[in-house]
């Protein structure tokens, strides 16, 4: 893995976004639904057996479908969605998924209408680590935002 190069196309990536404040997890949602010209679904997945699987982004004709495993807290959750979030940012080619595989993960979608998916798996590949960063730096957004936001009342004064 090139660190140098994957930290050079985060850096450009979250440059070029123009996130207007507050930055939030559904802010950055909005801004990646205008610049893709779709909506961007986010569920959680259930019953996901494979320990690997934290999230799965499937792009469908008219929508992108984001699927996270349950977190361990809403940071993790948060994470997991900007990873899947940051492959979009980058577009990263995303790997055809078999029919066979949709229908058994998601038997409640039409395997036909699932074009493409792209899954977390190895972070030790140039792809999922310049994600991995990017969503990173994303989240230090969120983060730098919050903090800059003001109080209300009672939570300053008590």
């Amino acid at each position: 893995m090139d660190y140098d190069s994957v930290k050079s196309r985060a850096t450009e990536a979250v440059s070029h976004l123009s996130l207007t404040e507050p930055v939030t997890l559904i802010s950055i949602q909005k801004h990646l639904e205008t610049q893709r010209g779709r909506s961007i679904v986010i569920r959680p997945m259930d019953g996901i057996q494979d320990p690997s699987l934290c999230g799965l982004w499937f792009g469908l004709d008219d929508l992108d479908l984001v699927f996270h495993t349950n977190a361990a807290s809403e940071l993790h959750r948060q994470q997991i969605i900007l990873h899947e979030f940051s492959h979009m940012v980058l577009r990263h080619e995303q790997e055809v998924v078999p029919e066979e595989y949709a229908a058994t993960l998601f038997p409640d979608l039409n395997p036909g209408r699932v074009v493409k998916a792209l899954k977390r798996t190895d972070v030790h590949d140039d792809i999922e680590a310049t994600a991995e960063l990017l969503a990173d730096m994303l989240a230090n957004r969120i983060f730098a935002s919050a903090r800059r936001q003001p109080k209300r009342f009672g939570e300053v004064f008590g």
